[in-house]
C-alpha cells in the first residue's frame, strides 16, 4: 500500500482499521478545514466516511490480491448453494415418482425477484449471480431515501414472490444507542420501505421480503415485516447475501417450510450478520412438459 492522491473512484483502505475492508471513494466533502471521503465498501454493503489522514490507496498489487481472497470465498458459497440446489431436485424428483426411476416429464416455476438496490455497482454484481443460479428477477437500482415511495408502484408492475431491500447502512455510536433508528445511516428507510411493502401484501408468505444492508437495526426490520434481514450482530455483510437468501426460497417448494439456518448457512456473513422467521417455499412443479409449447412466462 502507498500513499498517493486520493480521488473520486480511488480503492481505499481505513489505517485506524488496519485496512480490514476496502472501500471505493464515491464523493469527498470538506469538514471543519479537512478534506473527508465518502465511501462505499467494495464487497461489503458498508458506507462510511473518514478523513483523508486516516486512508491509504490500495495499490493494484494488493487490491488483486484481496479481491481474489473474496473471489475464492464466494466461490465456496455458490458451490455449497449448488449442492443444495442438487439436493432439493433430488429430493422433488423422487416424491414425484414415489421412489421409481423413469424419465421425468415436469416443469418448475421458480419465485420471482423483485431486487431493489441502492448500489448501482452491487446491483450488477446481484444480477450476474441471479443468472447464473436461474433465478427469475427483475433489478432496480433505486437511492434508499426514495425507496418508501418507489416501492408501491414497483410491487404493482413487476408482482414478485421475493422482495429484497437492500443498498448500503451503518451504524455510528456518536449517534445514539444500537437501538436508536436515528443513529443508523438507512435503516430508517428500509424500514419505511418495509411497512409500505406491507400495505400492498400484508401476508408474509405472499410476498418474502429481505431488507437492510451491513450494521442494519434487524429487530426494527423485522417488526416492520420483513421475513428475513440483516445485522443481528451489527457487523457488515456481503453484497452478494441476500441473493444466497432468496435464492434458497426461490427454489423451495411452496409446500416446504424453509429453515432459518438452512437459508443462513451457505451465506458469506451467516448468522451474526443475517436472520429471519421460518417462511414456506415459492417453487412450484407442474407437468407434463412439452418442448414444443412456448415457454411459460415466468
Amino acid at each position: 500500500m502507498k500513499r498517493v492522491k486520493i480521488k473520486i473512484h480511488s480503492v481505499v483502505g481505513r489505517k485506524s482499521y488496519n485496512s480490514d475492508i476496502l472501500f471505493r471513494v464515491i464523493d469527498i466533502k470538506e469538514v471543519n478545514g479537512k478534506q473527508v471521503a465518502i465511501l462505499y465498501g467494495e464487497d461489503y454493503r458498508l458506507m462510511a466516511d473518514a478523513p483523508f489522514d486516516d486512508l491509504v490507496i490500495i495499490d493494484s498489487h494488493e487490491y488483486r490480491r484481496l479481491t481474489n481472497t473474496f473471489r475464492s470465498l464466494e466461490e465456496q458459497s455458490y458451490e455449497l448453494f449448488r449442492q443444495d440446489m442438487n439436493l432439493i431436485k433430488q429430493k422433488q424428483e423422487y416424491q414425484m415418482t414415489n421412489g421409481y426411476h423413469y424419465d421425468l416429464n415436469f416443469f418448475q416455476i421458480p419465485g420471482k425477484v423483485l431486487h431493489l438496490d441502492g448500489d448501482p455497482n452491487y446491483l450488477k454484481k446481484c444480477m450476474d449471480l441471479y443468472e447464473r443460479v436461474g433465478v427469475p428477477v427483475y433489478g432496480v437500482h433505486c437511492k434508499e431515501t426514495e425507496m418508501p415511495y418507489q416501492i408501491g408502484g414497483l410491487i404493482e408492475k413487476y408482482r414478485p414472490d421475493i422482495l429484497v431491500i437492500t443498498g448500503h447502512d451503518a451504524y455510528s455510536k456518536s449517534k445514539g444507542t444500537i437501538d436508536d433508528i436515528n443513529a443508523y445511516r438507512h435503516s430508517k428507510d428500509f424500514v419505511k420501505t418495509v411497512k409500505e411493502a406491507r400495505k400492498k401484501v400484508p401476508h408474509l408468505d405472499q410476498l418474502i421480503i429481505f431488507a437492510g444492508a451491513c450494521q442494519s437495526h434487524f429487530e426494527l426490520l423485522i417488526r416492520a415485516g420483513a421475513n428475513f434481514a440483516s445485522s443481528p450482530n451489527r457487523v457488515n455483510i456481503h453484497a452478494l447475501d441476500p441473493v444466497y437468501i432468496v435464492a434458497k426460497i426461490s427454489f423451495t417448494p411452496f409446500k416446504e417450510y424453509v429453515n432459518v439456518w438452512d437459508v443462513l448457512r451457505n451465506t458469506l456473513t451467516g448468522d451474526k450478520g443475517l436472520g429471519g422467521i421460518e417462511t414456506k417455499g415459492v417453487l412450484r412443479t407442474g407437468m407434463p412438459f412439452n418442448r414444443l409449447q412456448p415457454k411459460i412466462d415466468q
